[in-house]
């Protein structure tokens, strides 16, 4: 341990172990306890709890899936015959032949229809498109040519020979000489007096009477004032603005400055900080590593004990519960289960499968005697058995591997499947 952290005295490590120990122990103890209880009750209680529920559930899926797909079969079954093979049979048999005379019919007129409507339409569309021709023509003749030869030979040389060439003969001979000549007079006149005396009296008078003095006045008087002003006010708001730092300093920050570094700061320092630091890291601190460091030790003393205190209700359980019910399940229950095993479960066992396939056999012969019952009444009323496209299903025969292995009442089929038969 380095010089910074050094050792606590033995005077408060070993009072800090001795407390440490008596509060750790119970909690270990109960936590041991716990935590055995946890791993017994997964091994004899949850585990075999749960596997029996995700049997029993596979159970229940397997049967609700069982029985759902037999009842879809049953639908399709009874589907297929009740209603594929008669619309399927009508289908065939009433409508297609129906449908074929009908589309010859139909196919018969359509084309008659057509050649009829072809021919009136061309005769329309001539009949149309000379109506339209006429239609032009009358149109342009009522709406178009009146006004065309009005504005031709009406409206156009009255405006041209009435109003355009006089109006321009008026403007070339009489408009443009007289305004040549009031423009000449207006600037003989007028501007030219208006110009030279702007030129040779307004213009000297203001430039000698007005702009030289007021440009010497403002060079020779208000410059240098100017000049004189931007010096001296700069200098004075500088020793005003100092003045008033320095007096404000003196009233308002140098007392509180001192206050604070040479009173409140060592107050602070050598009286609170100090001593905290000092209580902090030659007490609280080595303190509270003590304290950490007995809870770790202390933690697996506490270990070590609360395993020797299992390790002694163990032996005490097993000697006085699980040695006795092991010798009573050897010797008693075991045998006992062997017996009842091999007298009674054996001999029902059997008797249960001998009475399944005789009840199976006495179905599969009574379904024979049914399948033969129902063809003879078949050709009592039909007469002969019809092919396998009538209303009546073929009855397939029973599919066998040999002459040991047949069905009773069925008559053996080839060895060869329906879909390879065609």
């Amino acid at each position: 341990m380095s010089m910074e952290h050094p050792p606590p005295p033995a005077l408060i490590r070993i009072p800090v172990r001795f407390v440490v120990l008596v509060v750790v122990l119970p909690v270990r103890m109960v936590w041991d306890a716990l935590t055995a209880t946890a791993h017994v009750l997964d091994r004899t209680v949850l585990r075999p709890v749960g596997r029996s529920i995700a049997w029993a559930f596979t159970g229940l899926g397997r049967g609700v899936a069982w029985a759902f797909t037999g009842l879809g079969r049953g639908v399709a079954l009874f589907f297929h015959h009740a209603v594929g093979r008669p619309a399927r049979w009508l289908y065939r048999s009433l409508l297609t032949p129906v449908g074929h005379g009908l589309a010859w019919v139909f196919t018969g007129v359509g084309h008659g229809l057509a050649w009829v409507f072809t021919g009136v339409g061309v005769g329309l569309g001539w009949l149309w498109r000379g109506l339209s021709v006429a239609g032009v023509w009358l149109a342009k003749a009522v709406f178009v040519w009146p006004w065309v030869g009005l504005w031709r030979y009406v409206v156009v040389p009255v405006c041209r020979y009435g109003i355009a060439v006089p109006a321009a003969w008026l403007y070339r001979q009489v408009l443009a000489p007289l305004g040549t000549g009031l423009l000449f007079l207006l600037e003989k006149l007028v501007l030219v007096p208006v110009g030279a005396l702007f030129r040779y009296v307004l213009l000297p008078l203001l430039r000698y009477g007005v702009v030289v003095p007021v440009r010497w006045f403002g060079r020779h008087v208000l410059d240098p004032v100017g000049r004189g002003l931007g010096w001296f006010f700069p200098r004075l708001g500088r020793g005003i603005a100092v003045t008033a730092v320095v007096l404000a300093k003196t009233v308002f920050v140098w007392p509180w400055a001192g206050l604070w570094r040479y009173v409140l700061v060592p107050l602070v320092r050598y009286g609170i900080v100090v001593p905290l630091s000092w209580l902090w890291n030659r007490v609280l601190v080595p303190v509270g590593r003590e304290v950490l460091d007995a809870l770790a030790v202390c933690w697996r003393v506490a270990g070590f004990v609360s395993r020797a205190v299992g390790r002694a209700l163990k032996w005490l359980a097993w000697n006085l519960v699980g040695r006795p019910f092991a010798w009573a399940w050897t010797s008693v229950v075991r045998p006992a289960g062997q017996w009842v095993r091999d007298h009674v479960w054996a001999p029902a066992r059997t008797a249960a499968v001998q009475a399944g396939r005789a009840a199976k056999e006495a179905l599969a012969s009574a379904r024979a005697a049914v399948r033969e019952a129902r063809r003879d009444t078949w050709r009592a009323l039909v007469g002969s058995v019809r092919s396998s496209g009538s209303g009546e299903p073929e009855v397939a025969r029973a599919r066998t591997l040999g002459s040991t292995a047949n069905v009773p009442g069925a008559a053996p089929a080839p060895e060869i499947s329906l879909r390879k038969r065609g």
